[in-house]
C-alpha cells in the first residue's frame, strides 16, 4: 500500500466514525448554497445534472469499496454493510427477506429525509442521498438490481428497497478493495 493509499484509508476511517447521517448534513450545508450560486451563474438544471452525474459516479466507486471492506459482494455482505447507514438511528428498517437471491426491506423512518426538511432543502435530499442507492449497488455487485418504487424523502410512508440478483448462476465474488461506506 502506498503512502497515499494509507492516508486515504485513515481519512476514510475517520469519516465512518461520524456516521453517514452527520456526513450528509455537513455535505448538504456546503453543497446547497454552492448549487444555488452555480445555478444562478450557469443555470440550475444544468448544474443539478452535473451534480447528479458526479454523485452517481462517487456512489458507484463507494459501492465497490464497500464490497472490499465487508469481504465480498453477496447480498448478505451488503446487508452487513448497512450498519454504516443505520448508525445514530439514521434509518429504521424492517427486513422482509434476506437470501442469496433477494434482500428486501422497508425503511420505516428516515432521519436523512427529516434532516433535509429541517435544513429547508427537501428537494435536494433525493439528489444528495436517495440518488446514490442504485449506483451504490451497481458498484457493489453489478449482478444485483435494485427496485424501489417510493421513498419517504418524496412523501411516502416508507422506502421499499428490493434487491435481486439478476443471474441465478452468479456466485459472489471476493472483493479486494477496502474503503468508505456510503449510502443513504
Amino acid at each position: 500500500m502506498s503512502h497515499d493509499d494509507s492516508t486515504n484509508q485513515s481519512r476514510t476511517d475517520r469519516l465512518n466514525e461520524i456516521g453517514v447521517l452527520k456526513r450528509r448534513e455537513i455535505e448538504a450545508r456546503i453543497i446547497a448554497p454552492l448549487l444555488d450560486a452555480l445555478g444562478k451563474e450557469f443555470g440550475r438544471e444544468r448544474v443539478l445534472e452535473v451534480a447528479r452525474g458526479v454523485i452517481v459516479d462517487v456512489a458507484r466507486q463507494q459501492g465497490a469499496r464497500l464490497a472490499g471492506s465487508v469481504g465480498g459482494d453477496s447480498l448478505a455482505h451488503f446487508a452487513e454493510g448497512m450498519a454504516a447507514w443505520q448508525k445514530d438511528d439514521a434509518i429504521q428498517i424492517e427486513v422482509l427477506e434476506l437470501s442469496e437471491e433477494r434482500y428486501s426491506f422497508n425503511v420505516t423512518r428516515c432521519r436523512y429525509a427529516e434532516m433535509y426538511r429541517s435544513l429547508g432543502i427537501p428537494e435536494l435530499g433525493v439528489l444528495l442521498s436517495c440518488n446514490r442507492d442504485f449506483s451504490l449497488i451497481e458498484g457493489f455487485n453489478p449482478d444485483v438490481e435494485l427496485t424501489r418504487t417510493q421513498t419517504i424523502m418524496q412523501g411516502a410512508d416508507c422506502c421499499d428497497f428490493r434487491y435481486v440478483r439478476r443471474r441465478a448462476d452468479a456466485l459472489p465474488r471476493q472483493a479486494a478493495a477496502g474503503g468508505d461506506h456510503e449510502k443513504h
